[in-house]
């Protein structure tokens, strides 16, 4: 049987782990780096740790808050946030990241997935796609959730994995924050229709049994979250030990 894997989020604003709903009203919820070894600790799968601001604000991540992150985690860490070229990416690898994700910079420039897959393999490229649900389909959002592009969300999944991406990083904006759980109509619309890993973000509540729909009900490889692990509403642990009762394994017991 395949693995599944856990993945809390750290969305870091200011050099400070932050979290919100539908992607706006941010609140503080703790220190990124004692976040990230609490998260290793407890037997997390990955960890992803994105700089929320860094596009909108043009700036590049904090090298060397992403350096401090990864001395501290012995898993998978991906990193992403005002990332724009190979320098860019080879800068985060080198503070220690294992892969790079890209989001409003991939959709401005597609060459750019292609290129970094080129150059570090796709196994180092997540694209992360934010999308909403809007007249009756749903599209891509870049810039932090700001800016609708039009683009149909189906048509741009299958884009990116033609250009080489190796994963993508599927949030549901109209789910963010709200705890009822994942937006399985979206995570089947991707997953069934690309080849490469979907990890499922946005909606993830103090419930087991969310994980365990969207596990058992789509075709995703992950499922990602942030505030209830961040908060300890839903402990990694105690999340891994539900999970396993009903069947489904993750890497990392």
């Amino acid at each position: 049987m395949l693995t599944k894997r856990i993945i809390p989020c750290l969305d870091v604003k200011d050099g400070q782990t932050v979290k919100g709903v539908n992607f706006v009203n941010l609140k503080f919820a703790g220190d990124p780096v004692e976040l990230a070894k609490k998260y290793s600790s407890q037997g997390a799968d990955e960890l992803v740790f994105l700089d929320i601001t860094a596009t909108n604000e043009k700036r590049k991540t904090i090298v060397e808050l992403v350096d401090k992150v990864a001395k501290n985690v012995f898993i998978p860490f991906t990193v992403g946030g005002g990332i724009n070229s190979i320098d860019d990416i080879r800068a985060i690898l080198i503070a220690g990241a294992d892969k790079v994700s890209i989001n409003s910079s991939a959709y401005k420039n597609p060459q750019l997935i292609s290129d970094c897959a080129n150059y570090f393999g796709s196994q180092c490229i997540v694209v992360a796609i934010d999308a909403k649900y809007v007249d009756n389909d749903y599209y891509v959002f870049i810039n932090a959730g700001k800016v609708n592009t039009g683009v149909k969300l189906i048509d741009w999944a299958k884009k990116v994995e033609a250009l080489g991406a190796g994963e993508i990083l599927l949030t549901s904006m109209d789910f963010d924050g709200t705890q009822k759980g994942f937006d399985i109509k979206m995570c089947n619309l991707v997953s069934n229709s690309v080849s490469i890993p979907t990890i499922a973000s946005g909606g993830a509540g103090p419930d087991y049994r969310h994980f365990v729909e969207v596990f058992e009900k789509t075709s995703v490889d992950a499922a990602l979250a942030a505030s209830i692990f961040h908060y300890d509403t839903l402990p990694i642990p105690k999340l891994k030990e539900s999970l396993l009762k009903s069947d489904i394994l993750t890497r990392c017991v």
